[in-house]
């Protein structure tokens, strides 16, 4: 069991050691990767605009192991999927296979496939996301599709059984009322919950929450993160949302942390958001390395617009805060562990 352990951890820690060597060198090189597997999607999400897209060729498995080389070779240690919904693909377990191989592995899913196929995708993940908005009622109207609560609920008590799990909630002006329900429910369930707040794109609804009303909760979430609740967003996520959205304290943006790739294998720059995800150069076609180091990062480095996990937690993540150290490099490895007894 500790081969098993340690095969997955060293090669994460090992390209992790590597990055902090060369970004000690004033290098700037990824170590979070996202990839959009498709766009095509079983459910219609009001806030979210990628399943209005058609889907080109999606990659084969071959193309998937040689955009996944290139992003180990570039110095990425953990690798998420996504969607669309990644469970249509009937390859996604060949898919995961391989990416568990190289790098610490999650994915997100909107759970309405999960019950059935929980337990042979779960053998290659270290972590699972299951967007989950509110109570039945509200769950179902932002998805756009009746019943997707119950098939998500009953697809993460199966996935539990096998992976670390957490909610994904997205906050609108829809669901406000709700998202202290969801932590609850979470803490019920015994799995985590992962927080954002909706971002406007151009071709989806217009959900940002209320101004005032967002304040609150957000300083609720974080008192509530402090009291126990299983909120997997770190204690600064909060704090820093509220400084830079309500009292004009900036963060700085690293955007170069984190790499997305879209579902024909091509870079999205300079992040998820701001280009609303159009990817142009294929991975495996270019200097990763390269490009980081000579892309111009600075004019979005103050954006702080988005409250993205993937970019937000890695930009405020210090190694002399040793409450970020504790829950985000030590407590991980011990749930990870915990999870496998």
């Amino acid at each position: 069991m500790i081969d098993n352990i340690m095969a997955i951890l060293e090669p994460v820690i090992g390209r992790t050691i590597k990055r902090k060597i060369s970004t000690m060198s004033g290098k700037k090189l990824p170590f979070i990767a996202g990839h959009k597997l498709l766009y095509t999607c079983n459910l219609r999400c009001d806030m979210c605009p990628f399943w209005r897209r058609k889907d080109e060729k999606l990659l084969s498995l071959e193309e998937e192991i040689k955009m996944m080389d290139s992003l180990a070779s570039a110095g990425v240690s953990f690798m998420g999927f996504e969607g669309g919904e990644p469970l249509l693909r009937n390859d996604l377990e060949d898919i995961l296979k391989e990416s568990h191989k190289r790098f610490h592995t999650s994915l997100v899913t909107n759970g309405w496939l999960l019950k059935g196929r929980a337990s042979s995708i779960s053998r290659y993940l270290d972590y699972l996301f299951v967007s989950i908005d509110g109570r039945k009622e509200t769950h179902d109207k932002q998805r756009g599709v009746p019943s997707s609560f119950d098939h998500a609920i009953e697809g993460i008590k199966e996935a539990k059984k096998y992976v670390p799990v957490a909610m994904s909630t997205t906050i609108t002006t829809n669901n406000m009322d709700d998202i202290k329900y969801v932590v609850n429910l979470a803490e019920e369930l015994g799995i985590g919950v992962n927080i954002q707040v909706s971002y406007d794109y151009s071709t989806a609804d217009k959900l940002s929450p209320d101004r005032k009303k967002l304040y609150d909760l957000l300083l609720d979430l974080k008192k509530m993160k402090e009291d126990g609740a299983p909120i997997v967003n770190s204690k600064e996520y909060f704090d820093t949302l509220v400084n830079s959205w309500y009292y004009g304290i900036p963060w700085a943006c690293k955007p170069w942390s984190t790499v997305n790739i879209d579902p024909q294998g091509r870079i999205v720059m300079p992040c998820y958001v701001l280009n609303e995800y159009a990817g142009e150069k294929k991975v495996w076609e270019i200097d990763i390395k390269e490009l980081w180091n000579t892309y111009d990062w600075k004019p979005y480095e103050s954006c702080n617009k988005c409250s993205l996990s993937c970019y937000l937690e890695p930009s405020i993540f210090s190694w002399r805060k040793p409450s970020m150290v504790s829950e985000r490099i030590f407590g991980s490895i011990a749930d990870y562990i915990a999870s496998i007894f």
